[in-house]
């Protein structure tokens, strides 16, 4: 099922965070991780993840390298800051929060 934009906007900085809270990461890794994971719901194309990864970095969320991947290729890394980490945390809270309560409405519709 294919996930409308405006649903998705709210949780894909947040996404980005959670995978990278993990590991570093190059752009290319970091959609294929958050696609997999989420068995293909959230296809993140170049577009959607390159201006928000410069916002996140911009904001000290995220820094950045450039190193040579183990295929040789030069790649860009980034990396969580401890100020992202914490962001991430506020956004898991946030995030728990309000899931349960879509699903108590969603349950007492049914």
């Amino acid at each position: 099922m294919k996930i409308s934009k405006e649903l998705a906007k709210g949780t894909t900085a947040m996404l980005v965070l959670s995978v990278l809270s993990e590991r570093e990461m190059y752009g290319y890794e970091i959609t294929g991780v958050i696609s997999g994971r989420s068995e293909g719901v959230f296809e993140m194309k170049e577009g959607t993840l390159y201006p928000i990864l410069h916002s996140l970095e911009k904001e000290g969320m995220l820094t950045s390298y450039r190193a040579e991947s183990a295929q040789g290729r030069e790649r860009r890394y980034y990396k969580i800051t401890p100020t992202g980490l914490m962001h991430l945390k506020l956004k898991r809270s946030e995030w728990s929060t309000y899931s349960e309560a879509v699903e108590r409405v969603m349950e007492e519709a049914t």
